[in-house]
């Protein structure tokens, strides 16, 4: 098997958890879920295929269906009294956008969760069910109440940003602090996605799951990325778009709208933080600086030499940055800063 190290691992941005010192690929028998796409065993990433073997489906009963959905999830090994880190996915992606991060995280001795949004992960959507904002919003507050049942470090990268922000405004009693990630949460919805026939919704849906689509997404993203790197990373990030309920979903969110949160950022209470790449070509890092001038309580990071996605590219630096803020007790007054 080809080994692929995370990139860009710098021994002066180690963590410096005993355990923590590198991520460690273990050498089992690749036995993946049956309900992943049989896809799966092209991956050649070792991180992805590792935290693909853990990902289940739990049991979520929702109002707006009669049975439960079973929903995807990565659940943690071990459970203590600590509030647990949840992380969420970026817009139509899944658990595995965490392949290293999370193990960093677990090592590092936190109950960790990393969750599928309803419409895009690994759920079983036969009985298809609305994946609209208020349907992705309660469904992971019914996951939240059955299975995590503590208040939470609740993570979102890009849009999955919005997904918190919206979630910790309706249901703030689940979270503790928010992480927010290279955050697009300035974007009015989808637009004029929301009007368009279904025929070319359902076209939409086709080219957003091409691999050239994904590829160009991925040189956005990251710097430098050799081409067989990115070409797996986009078998990895496309996987999900493969079950069969997959564009049924997609057009239903994109003709939904879709999240629009700019009013409720003010509204957050919990104490935050902002985590920015410093050469994100997808969002600038203007508007990191204007959503740390807008939240109530946040501090601010960035991480040099990074992308779109640092819990991708610069996992250690996050991770680093995420239990520096967990661990703070003292709350800081929020000082508008002008450059990042």
């Amino acid at each position: 098997m080809l080994l692929l190290l995370p990139p860009k691992f710098p021994s002066q941005t180690r963590l410096s958890f005993p355990s923590t010192h590198k991520l460690k690929v273990v050498s089992e028998i690749d036995v993946f879920p049956s309900f992943l796409p049989k896809e799966v065993h092209r991956i050649k990433d070792p991180f992805a295929r590792n935290l693909a073997k853990r990902i289940q489906r739990l049991p979520v009963a929702v109002r707006f269906l009669e049975n439960p959905i079973m929903s995807s999830c990565v659940k943690p090994m071990m459970q203590n009294k600590e509030n647990p880190i949840v992380l969420l996915h970026g817009f139509d992606s899944s658990c595995l956008e965490w392949r290293y991060t999370y193990p960093l995280l677990e090592e590092a001795g936190y109950e960790t969760w990393a969750v599928d949004i309803l419409g895009w992960g690994f759920c079983d959507l036969e009985k298809l069910p609305s994946c609209d904002v208020v349907s992705k919003r309660d469904h992971f507050y019914q996951f939240w109440k059955s299975h995590i049942k503590k208040a939470m470090i609740l993570v979102g990268p890009s849009l999955g940003s919005a997904v918190v922000i919206d979630f910790a405004v309706n249901y703030p009693e689940a979270v503790e602090k928010l992480v927010l990630i290279d955050a697009s949460v300035y974007a009015e919805g989808t637009g004029n996605l929301a009007t368009l026939p279904r025929a070319a919704a359902y076209a939409g849906a086709y080219l957003l799951k091409s691999i050239p689509l994904r590829l160009y997404a991925n040189f956005l993203s990251f710097t430098n990325l050799p081409f067989s790197t990115s070409l797996d990373w986009t078998n990895v990030g496309r996987l999900h778009c493969l079950l069969p309920w997959w564009e049924d979903a997609t057009v239903d969110f994109m003709t939904s709208g879709g999240y629009n949160v700019v009013s409720q950022i003010k509204q957050i209470k919990q104490k935050t933080i902002i985590i920015w790449g410093e050469n994100d070509r997808i969002i600038s890092n203007k508007l990191g600086v204007r959503l740390h001038c807008e939240l109530p309580d946040a501090i601010i990071r960035q991480i040099p030499d990074c992308g779109h996605l640092p819990h991708v590219e610069r996992p250690d630096s996050l991770v680093k940055l995420i239990v520096e803020f967990v661990q703070s007790k003292s709350t800081t007054e929020n000082e508008c800063v002008s450059p990042l």
